[in-house]
């Protein structure tokens, strides 16, 4: 069994506001929530959602509403995974301790799985990997990098490192 490397900062509050670049990956790598569509001349590579992916769209606009003090600042719901920048801001969160960017991801993923299992008819499939990437933007070239990676993971999908031939469920 593959052993997956920690990313995470030992020693960091990952409760404290910041900017964050998360990516979360279906489970088995399998195309559930979106189609991407090809572009023409100048119009570019789309991100077409299946109905999987629109619950995955809407849970994740939700999570301000649930988490007062969060932001979504830029996502890319792709084929078999998501990227997002989420935003922790200083307001207080009416809840001791603060939720921890974990605790926040994990709300999502479980909320999200149990949604997408009811839409489809089915109970307990994991919809989502074990874990998740997430990485600390501390600066203005790492967060303009980050955008620019999201905002055009469509039209580099055929490179994308978590592509995969599966065929969706």
């Amino acid at each position: 069994m593959r052993k997956r490397k920690h990313t995470r900062i030992k020693d960091y509050d990952y409760s404290q506001a910041g900017y964050y670049y998360i990516t979360i990956c279906t489970q088995g790598k399998l195309p559930r929530l979106a189609n991407i569509k090809v572009g023409r001349g100048l119009a570019p590579a789309a991100a077409e959602l299946t109905p999987k992916g629109k619950v995955i769209e809407e849970q994740l606009l939700v999570l301000p509403h649930r988490y007062p003090y969060v932001k979504i600042d830029k996502y890319v719901i792709m084929p078999t995974h998501i990227h997002a920048i989420l935003v922790l801001t200083a307001e207080t969160a009416g809840a001791n301790p603060r939720p921890t960017l974990m605790d926040i991801v994990c709300t999502f993923k479980s909320i999200s799985a149990r949604l997408c299992n009811q839409h489809s008819h089915v109970k307990s499939r994991k919809i989502w990997q074990s874990s998740f990437y997430d990485e600390v933007i501390r600066n203005e070239t790492a967060y303009r990098d980050i955008w620019e990676y999201i905002d055009t993971n469509p039209q580099k999908w055929n490179e994308d490192i978590y592509f995969c031939d599966s065929s969706p469920d």
